[in-house]
């Protein structure tokens, strides 16, 4: 096969990957076009042949194509070149989808999904609190998911149970929302001293990796939330944002609001055109730093229980999350 003819299913198979139900040839037609490839209908339909019998697609008839197990795992074996800057894009996708209200608090946040074996629930769940309580969390709600259901394109296995966390990513939806755009440059590891931030210990911008920041610092044990917890000095997971310097008063007070709906997660916001952090921001743009949507469970990898998560898994209604208070209970009836 050649490299172009691998490209353009690459194409198609991540245009399905984001769609629940299927999708016709017309439609993905659509897509393409709009993204810039010059793709005909009948092009379309012969990659959709290919990809069938490939096992890559599942052929739901006049409806369309869904892709399968298997195409999901050809998406993710592919060139890390192809996959450099996706990360960008779907923060801006999801961004873009989310439907959340402030004021009429409903709508879809994005979510992140941790497994954890459910029978170990009950043990862990008083580490992820703490991390909730000295408020190195992104809000204070949080979801659960049982085994066998879905979150995006993820499935909870057998024996897990799904911890969903609120992606720090639903802050840029609410700004976007509010007339706010937010440029996400990437994501850091930040050094606490007597629990005030003082420097980045380390940062990966968004567009330049292929995985979440905060995942590739939490496997490769970088964080330090015991410490962080026990004297306030250790290392966390946070992202840096950059908004218009005339929206920084707006912000403010959207960050007040959003902690009444257990959303608040804006962490600094700096000056306009002034360094954050030691970090230089654009003239005309201010820095924000935002706390990290993973860090609950990242302490689990801390204390020796190996977890896998999926940070921008998807999306969940806003009605489906609980304060991280009543954790013990919601796991109490899913014993």
């Amino acid at each position: 096969m050649s490299e172009k003819t691998a490209r353009k299913e690459l194409v198609i198979l991540r245009i399905l990957k984001d769609t629940d139900v299927p999708l016709s040839s017309s439609k993905l037609l659509e897509n393409l076009h709009a993204m810039g490839h010059d793709f005909s209908e009948r092009t379309v339909r012969h990659y959709f042949q290919i990809l069938d019998e490939k096992g890559l697609t599942e052929n739901h008839g006049k409806k369309g194509r869904l892709i399968t197990e298997l195409g999901l795992g050809e998406l993710a074996r592919a060139k890390v070149f192809d996959k450099v800057g996706f990360l960008g894009a779907k923060i801006d996708q999801l961004t873009y989808k989310m439907t959340f209200d402030l004021h009429k608090r409903c709508g879809t946040v994005i979510t992140n999904v941790s497994f954890i074996e459910t029978k170990t629930l009950p043990r862990v769940a008083p580490l992820i609190c703490q991390v909730y309580e000295a408020g190195y969390s992104m809000g204070t709600m949080m979801t659960l998911f049982k085994s066998g259901e879905r979150v995006g394109n993820a499935i909870i296995p057998a024996g897990m149970t799904g911890l969903g966390t609120i992606c720090s990513i639903t802050l840029n939806g609410v700004l976007l929302a509010h007339g706010i755009p937010a440029h996400s440059s990437f994501g850091g590891l930040l050094e606490l001293h007597k629990h005030k931030p003082t420097r980045f210990a380390e940062i990966i911008k968004y567009n330049g990796t292929s995985l979440d920041p905060l995942e590739v610092f939490i496997r490769s044990g970088m964080t330090d939330y015991a410490g962080a917890i026990k004297n306030g000095n250790g290392r966390i997971g946070v992202g840096f944002r950059e908004i218009p310097a005339d929206s920084r008063d707006n912000v403010l007070d959207l960050a007040d609001k959003l902690k009444t709906v257990g959303l608040g997660g804006i962490m600094l916001v700096g000056w306009p055109g002034q360094p954050l952090l030691e970090i230089p921001v654009s003239d005309g743009r201010a820095g924000v730093v935002i706390i990290g949507g993973l860090n609950p469970v990242a302490i689990l990898e801390e204390t020796g229980t190996k977890i896998q998560s999926r940070a921008l898994a998807g999306m969940v209604e806003y009605e489906k999350l609980f304060h991280y208070k009543e954790m013990n209970d919601r796991i109490d009836a899913l014993l």
